[in-house]
């Protein structure tokens, strides 16, 4: 890992201009050891000294367009834990090579193998990109991702988190059933069950399966805007009748739904944001 340290000021003495940036974060640049994929990790560690367990970490998606909202989000809120239930926490930011909010990349890690055929139509009529990489995405996750976290920082192995939305959402759901044990919290935004919802169904036996050989105790939030109960992909309805299911079934795992009102695709990160701290880092406030 190749670090550039984001933490330095870059103001410039004589003309009172220059980057603002956040203190206590830093950026890198990160290879899959399979795959040949390239991440731009983003880190924020708390001014705080860890906790005897270690911190909690959060690892997020989609990174470039998110990682200064949650990390600003808890940085104020952690101040007052015992009022806010926010505590100091690691967010680890999985990101892309870009300048912008998103990039096509996202496809190709978020996603699973399915023919274009059943692909739901893209809005603009244009090919997909490149998709069906999630279980090369979670080994890099798992297998070079956590291990460089535990090396640089004391964390608390007992509370991990993922976050995502939108197709991060659909991937976040995804390491629930593949691998219910890599994380303890579960953030799934404005999840596109549409896209392999079939999978679901299929492996939801040797999910229930995997879920039976372990003992640890295991949340998934599952968050929309109110203003996505209209799209055509049936998003909310999707989300709501995953989170009954899962319920109905008594699979041990803590599951919440909140459509949040007044909220489109995009607007309903910061609310949810906010609701996923609490959610993911309620365990630990000190009583």
């Amino acid at each position: 890992m190749i670090h550039k340290k984001m933490n330095k000021s870059s103001m410039d003495k004589n003309t009172g201009s220059g980057e603002v940036t956040i203190k206590g974060t830093e950026q890198s640049i990160m290879h899959s050891s399979t795959g040949n994929r390239e991440f731009q990790i983003f880190v924020s560690k708390p001014l705080e000294e860890p906790p005897p367990s270690g911190y909690p970490v959060i690892y997020l998606l989609d990174a470039n367009s998110v990682f200064e909202t949650m990390v600003e989000a808890v940085r104020l809120q952690s101040r007052r834990p015992e009022k806010s239930g926010v505590v100091p926490a690691i967010i680890v930011g999985i990101g892309y090579c870009t300048n912008g909010p998103f990039s096509s990349e996202r496809y190709y890690d978020f996603t699973l193998p399915v023919a274009v055929t059943e692909l739901p139509k893209r809005p603009d009529g244009s090919p997909w990109p490149a998709h069906g990489g999630a279980e090369n995405f979670l080994k890099f996750i798992e297998e070079d991702l956590k291990p460089e976290i535990g090396k640089r920082f004391k964390i608390d192995h007992n509370s991990q988190t993922l976050f995502g939305h939108s197709l991060g959402g659909l991937f976040t759901l995804y390491v629930l059933y593949k691998n219910p044990y890599a994380f303890q919290n579960y953030i799934a935004g404005s999840p596109s069950l549409h896209w392999n919802k079939n999978w679901f169904h299929e492996e939801e036996e040797r999910f229930l399966s995997r879920l039976n050989q372990g003992n640890g105790d295991i949340s998934l939030l599952l968050g929309v805007g109110e203003q996505e109960g209209t799209h055509k992909s049936r998003m909310n309805e999707n989300a709501l009748e995953l989170s009954i299911h899962l319920s109905m079934t008594d699979c041990g795992i803590n599951v919440q739904f909140k459509e949040f009102e007044g909220e489109g695709h995009l607007s309903v990160l910061p609310p949810l944001i906010n609701r996923a701290l609490r959610f993911a880092l309620k365990e630990n406030v000190p009583s």
